[in-house]
């Protein structure tokens, strides 16, 4: 059985049901495209839901220069979005680190917003449809629980995300189907992910789940403030994840990497040697360190653990030395299945300005999908909105092409 849908100004078929399908569906139905968005799961945006468990953070108010520069070669297809949320009834906030929230500060009444809007546009939802690639006649099969559907439609646009959290639906099974249709992909990596060091038991057990903060962390010349969070396999946490392009690289070369991490960011070697250099009493070293300096108690067992237990022995200019650089030994990288994010997919090279395959006329390609990565804080959210608008309004010039190629 073939599906298609006639309407006069075409038909667009939506693989994947997250932020950037949905975007591009929009931005289709907008233009009075009978639009279909295909989706795995039960529902659509689940990862967006769980991005958004601690306080969705939509996009980032910075300096636009400075915001597109996050992208690398995806900077030239971004745009914001503060005033299509406000459209949808939820308006938006700069938090004081410049991220960009919904009032509401969860993703359920956004993506319930924007699901109504959808529905009342005209689009269509079809749940539980796997995409499995093309047929022999150029339709798109789907899996579902009735068995195969092919579907034909005028464009397509795939935005099916990278390959982290599977279990919400992006398990990066389009790698294979690109694959085969002779379309270069580039390794599918963890991106703003966990790293693993090998914790005493002592440490493991005791500090678990621990924060670090505040923290600066240092690697390749590159040094972020914020905060990183002790796990029983290794740190992850926002400082880790804006050096995980970095780190993560070096592991692959290397097999480790060296990260230093300043456990006092706000004050000079040298404050911290005065500091230590005052009479503690009868003080113990870690009520000292606690008192003076406001270290944690998880900040003191990580200086112990590179010490292996003799930071008390180290003179003040030492101990303050290393309070200030301690060197955390990362032996490989946390699962891909794990990371928030995913690097590598379809690369620049194999679409055109408007995000079409080269390889396959009228098929878009938006999200997680592409050859990107950036770092948390409203910056991922923002480029699969950005890539899902440019997408739709490729499919649409896409359209325009072929009915003036092909007039009635």
């Amino acid at each position: 059985m073939k599906v298609m849908t006639y309407m006069q100004d075409g038909t667009a078929a939506i693989v994947g049901g997250g932020p950037a399908g949905l975007m591009a569906a929009e931005t289709l139905a907008r233009a009075n495209i009978a639009v279909t968005i295909y989706e795995r799961m039960p529902s659509p945006g689940r990862k967006f839901l769980m991005a958004g468990r601690g306080g969705l953070n939509l996009t980032h108010s910075e300096d636009l220069t400075r915001f597109t520069s996050r992208y690398g070669v995806a900077e030239p297809h971004l745009e914001r979005l503060r005033a299509w949320s406000a459209d949808l009834g939820q308006p938006t906030f700069a938090g004081t680190s410049g991220r960009v929230f919904p009032q509401a500060m969860k993703a359920s009444p956004l993506l319930r917003a924007w699901l109504r809007r959808l529905d009342a546009m005209g689009v269509r939802m079809a749940l539980r449809h796997r995409w499995t690639g093309w047929d022999g006649d150029g339709a798109l099969v789907f899996d579902t629980p009735g068995g195969p559907v092919p579907v034909t439609s005028d464009v397509t646009v795939l935005a099916l995300g990278g390959a982290s959290w599977p279990r919400l639906g992006s398990d990066g099974g389009w790698v294979d189907i690109l694959a085969r249709e002779d379309i270069a992909i580039e390794p599918l990596r963890p991106s703003n992910c966990g790293f693993h060091v090998s914790w005493s038991d002592h440490l493991r057990t005791r500090f678990e789940g621990q924060p670090l903060k505040p923290v600066a962390l240092s690697f390749g010349g590159q040094r972020v403030r914020g905060e990183a969070v002790m796990t029983r396999d290794g740190l992850e946490g926002g400082a880790v994840y804006a050096l995980s392009p970095f780190l993560r690289e070096a592991i692959a070369v290397s097999g480790d990497a060296m990260l230093m991490v300043d456990l006092l960011p706000e004050m000079d070697a040298d404050a911290v040697s005065r500091k230590l250099g005052a009479p503690r009493g009868k003080q113990s070293l870690s009520n000292a360190l606690r008192k003076t300096l406001s270290l944690s108690p998880a900040a003191i067992a990580l200086a112990q653990e590179v010490t292996k237990g003799k930071l008390g022995a180290l003179a003040p200019e030492a101990m303050a030395a290393l309070l200030k650089a301690v060197p955390v030994h990362l032996t490989g990288i946390a699962p891909i299945a794990r990371a928030i994010s995913t690097a590598g997919g379809v690369p620049f090279s194999e679409i055109d300005h408007a995000l079409m395959l080269k390889k396959k006329p009228g098929v878009f390609v938006a999200g997680e999908m592409l050859d990107w990565e950036a770092p948390t804080g409203g910056y991922l959210l923002q480029a699969c909105f950005a890539t899902g608008a440019v997408a739709g309004e490729g499919a649409l010039r896409y359209l325009a092409s072929l009915k003036a190629a092909h007039p009635a």
